[in-house]
C-alpha cells in the first residue's frame, strides 16, 4: 500500500496512522503489533551501521591529520569541515543501501508487486532498471549529509570545548 496520505485516501494524521497500523502483511518488524510502522527498520540498520563505520573513523583521521599538519588540535570549525567531508564520503558509499531501504519502505515495486526483502529489491532494480539506479539521489544525499555533518560535528566540538575546556591542551 502507498504510504502517501493522498494515495490511500487519508486526510488527517490520525487516519494515516491508523492506515499504517492496519498493514499487517508480515513485511515489517512485528507487523502483527505495529502494522507497517517499522517497515524498513532492518534495512535502515543495515544502512546506518556501514555509514557509521565509514564516517566516524574518517572524521577522527581527518582531524588527526589536519592537527598534525598545522601543529595543534583542530578548531571546532575545522572539525566541522572534517565531519562534512567524512559524512559526504560515507553518504556516497552507502547510497545503494539507501535506495534499497527506500524501496523496501514503500513496500512494492511500480507494478504493485510486494518486495520480498533487500535481495529481491536489488535483483529487481538491476534487472528491470539497471544498476545505475542504485546510485539514484547520490548528489542530494551527499550534499545534505555533508551539511548535516558540518553542523553536527561543529556543534559537538564547540560544546565539547565549552564543557571540557582543558581537552584542547
Amino acid at each position: 500500500s502507498k504510504m502517501q496520505t493522498n494515495a490511500a485516501g487519508t486526510s488527517t494524521l490520525a487516519s494515516t496512522f491508523q492506515l499504517v497500523l492496519s498493514e499487517k502483511d508480515g513485511r515489517a518488524f512485528a507487523s502483527n503489533i505495529f502494522g507497517g510502522l517499522y517497515r524498513g527498520y532492518g534495512i535502515t540498520l543495515m544502512r546506518e551501521v556501514p555509514f557509521a563505520f565509514i564516517q566516524f573513523p574518517l572524521y577522527e583521521r581527518f582531524k588527526v591529520e589536519w592537527g598534525k599538519h598545522q601543529g595543534h588540535e583542530t578548531s571546532p570549525f575545522q572539525a566541522a569541515a572534517c565531519g562534512s567531508f567524512s559524512g559526504g564520503i560515507a553518504a556516497g558509499f552507502t547510497t545503494p543501501l539507501d535506495v534499497v531501504k527506500t524501496r523496501l519502505m514503500l513496500g512494492s515495486d511500480k507494478s504493485g508487486v510486494p518486495y520480498q526483502g533487500a535481495g529481491d529489491v536489488i535483483k529487481k532494480v538491476i534487472s528491470e532498471e539497471g544498476s545505475a539506479v542504485l546510485l539514484s539521489g547520490i548528489q542530494p544525499r551527499v550534499m545534505w549529509i555533508s551539511i548535516g555533518g558540518f553542523v553536527f560535528f561543529g556543534a559537538y566540538e564547540t560544546f565539547r570545548l565549552f564543557l571540557m575546556p582543558s581537552s584542547l591542551q
